[in-house]
């Protein structure tokens, strides 16, 4: 028997790219899922086709917020109506391989592990392969992820019989970040599955791609998550800052 995987999916104005989520998730070799979308009061066609996908298959399940409360809370609205023994998160412009979900519960069982990720290739908006291939360490230690999240949230799966769900504050941003933290803070050390499973869209306006905003976010995490200091907090960024120009480049690689 196939344990129930239950996907994890914020929506807010993406028609341009949910079409192409929502049938990689269709395409999974696992089948034992469910898929739930939380949309975040989108004023484009994102709703409209989601709902067409849905009406296709029970396993889509939409719940539509009465207005815009922001990308956090929206998963964690969708988090809160999931049944599955496993959590599973894809954004709504990501794409997942179709043995991503097989592979990674084959995985998590043939280790007797609660927490596992995968390596993942890189997309531009237009869907192009950039030819690159995020990895990380292997073991991935609780230490190294303090100073990097080398986590990437489209890949990651953790069970939720075992951590219960981990639900944080939304108006703390990097919330992907903290839920891996509060998972090795508590197991100490994951495992990848040493491949890619998944492609991650790079997108000009994403937070990813400000450079200030995410040094902003990353300090919250030390400063609000953790609740250093300023002067401890600065110096940690200092560390981090290090670690993510310096030794996580070492992971990327050109396919």
């Amino acid at each position: 028997m196939t344990e129930l995987v239950s996907i994890i999916t914020p929506t807010f104005n993406a028609e341009k790219y949910i079409r192409e989520t929502l049938q990689s998730v269709i395409n999974q070799s696992y089948q034992n899922w469910e898929m739930i979308l939380a949309d975040d009061a989108s004023t484009d066609n994102t709703v409209v086709i989601i709902e067409e996908f849905a009406q296709k298959d029970s396993r889509i399940k939409l719940f539509r917020l009465p207005k815009n409360y922001g990308n956090g809370f929206a998963r964690n609205a969708a988090l809160e109506k999931a049944s599955g023994k496993y959590i599973a998160y894809l954004d709504a412009d990501d794409l997942w391989f179709p043995e991503k979900l097989e592979k990674q519960i084959q995985f998590l069982t043939a280790n007797n592990s609660h927490f596992t990720f995968s390596f993942y290739d890189t997309i531009d908006e237009e869907g192009n392969n950039l030819n690159r291939k995020v990895e990380s360490p292997n073991p991935l230690s609780y230490k190294e992820l303090f100073f990097c999240n080398y986590v990437g949230n489209l890949t990651a799966i953790y069970d939720a019989d075992y951590f219960g769900k981990i639900i944080l504050e939304t108006s703390q941003k990097r919330q992907d970040w903290r839920i891996w933290l509060t998972i090795l803070k508590q197991i100490k050390t994951a495992k990848p599955v040493p491949e890619s499973l998944a492609f991650y869209r790079i997108r000009k306006d994403s937070v990813s791609s400000s450079k200030f905003k995410l040094i902003k976010h990353n300090f919250g995490v030390y400063s609000q998550f953790h609740g250093y200091n300023f002067v401890v907090a600065v110096l940690l960024m200092m560390r981090f800052l290090f670690t993510q120009l310096v030794l996580k480049p070492l992971y990327i690689k050109k396919n």
